[in-house]
């Protein structure tokens, strides 16, 4: 890949550069009451310029996104926003806890040359027409990308991370707090360490974690730019806003999203689904007050691929294992090994199309979530006829689906912590 500096658009901040009031999630998971709660820690969050129309899925109306530009222009004129001086890549550090263990990842916030996807920069999801329709008329109004692309590398030296090591000892210039996660900020304008950085990542490609939509929105602009006429080889719309961290890094979290079903008929038992599915073994391995720990050793010392199923009245638990690895040959023969080892794609292809979905009353309804602790107390409380825990998918995983450009099943991975919006704002003028 090749990456470059840029001058970057700040919050001012308060004390000590503290930015929290203006942070926020990326855009895609967050609703209108979160945007409302946002908004009441401060006027200027940043939201206020990237959800201008909820829920972001579709094109809104376009007055919303020339309201988002003006106000972004007017955080710019009256000091809300300053921008820094010198072409610079930002170091940026989250630090949180996870299952009681601390963690500090650090990451790498610049420009990465803007090409066609599987070769520089390597997906694994798709994108959908509604949010890239979104996305694009409010990057056309405010000719500025927002939120940065979370991105992986391989830096096996450490001679990136090294580098960046060396920074997060200086006070930083900007801080925040999102969500219990510790957001800090630095900034590197010294020309031969830019350089340095940039040679070592040459030549090396970059994953998409999280963002597929905001980088084929980037992608979508800069072709438009350049089909009249506006685009240069010195055009920031060349480059694309990462924050890209080491596949090294033990703070790259790769969490597994479970599943919560309701909408079954009464008459739906784990006993009546084993029967449906002899692909599998299904053991039964506890009931009533199990835990989240409980489950994970169990999970933890079960085959690749296997999943734990709660009963949502009794809470009984069953560990759940594919016996027959060429049921899953049969049901998906154009994808890969890897791919059809995956949890997500095993539930999804024998368990919820073969034998779920003719209990269904109606649409199989489905929710997802990270939290272990959720399902449990979903199945506890009534509120999901039955729960379904993952085990998480290593990062190999996912370059070996990206790298074959096959895509993840759905809902596969959720990296952990999201990059926040607002640290940092890159100018495509």
């Amino acid at each position: 890949m090749e990456i470059r500096p840029f001058r970057g658009w700040r919050y001012v901040g308060g004390l000590d550069g503290d930015v929290s009031p203006y942070l926020a999630p990326p855009y895609d998971v967050l609703s209108a009451e979160d945007k409302q709660r946002l908004l009441s820690r401060s006027k200027d969050n940043v939201v206020a310029v990237d959800l201008p129309h909820v829920p972001p899925k579709e094109l809104g109306p376009d007055e919303a996104y020339a309201a988002a530009a003006d106000r972004l222009a007017k955080w710019q004129a009256s000091g809300v926003l300053r921008q820094d001086t010198e072409p610079s890549i930002y170091v940026y550090e989250q630090t949180y806890t996870w299952a009681g263990r601390s963690y500090a990842r650090q990451a790498m916030i610049c420009g990465v040359r803007a090409t066609e996807l599987g070769k520089d920069v390597i997906p694994h999801e798709h994108v959908f027409s509604g949010p890239l329709a979104d996305r694009l008329r409010l990057m056309e109004h405010t000719r500025t990308q927002l939120s940065p692309i979370f991105g992986f590398y391989d830096d096996p030296g450490q001679v990136v991370s090294g580098r960046l090591a060396e920074v997060v000892s200086q006070r930083p210039v900007a801080r925040g707090e999102l969500d219990g996660v510790v957001e800090r900020l630095w900034r590197i304008d010294d020309a031969e360490t830019i350089q340095a950085i940039a040679s070592a990542l040459r030549g090396s490609p970059t994953f998409i974690a999280d963002g597929h939509h905001r980088y084929t929105t980037a992608r979508n602009y800069s072709k438009e730019l350049a089909a009249g006429g506006e685009l240069d080889a010195a055009h920031e719309a060349n480059f694309v806003m990462f924050a890209l961290v080491a596949r090294e890094n033990p703070g790259l979290l790769i969490l597994p999203t479970h599943r919560l079903f309701s909408s079954l008929g009464s008459d739906v038992t784990v006993e009546r689904l084993s029967e449906a599915l002899p692909e599998f073994s299904w053991r039964r391995s506890g009931t009533g007050e199990i835990g989240v720990a409980a489950i994970e050793a169990l999970l933890g010392c079960a085959r690749p691929g296997a999943m734990a199923f709660v009963a949502g009245e009794s809470m009984e638990l069953w560990i759940v294992e594919l016996d027959r690895p060429e049921a899953m040959r049969q049901v998906a023969p154009e994808q890969s090994a890897e791919w059809r080892s995956l949890p997500p794609a095993i539930l999804q292809q024998l368990i919820i199309e073969k034998a779920l979905k003719p209990w269904a009353s109606g649409e199989l309804s489905v929710e997802y979530t990270a939290d272990m602790g959720e399902v449990l107390k979903a199945c506890r409380d009534g509120r999901a006829q039955m729960g379904v825990v993952l085990q998480s998918i290593g990062v190999q995983s996912v370059e070996a689906i990206a790298l074959s450009g096959a895509s993840m099943p759905h809902k596969s991975t959720y990296f952990y912590p999201k990059i926040a919006t607002g640290m940092v704002f890159k100018p495509l003028t």
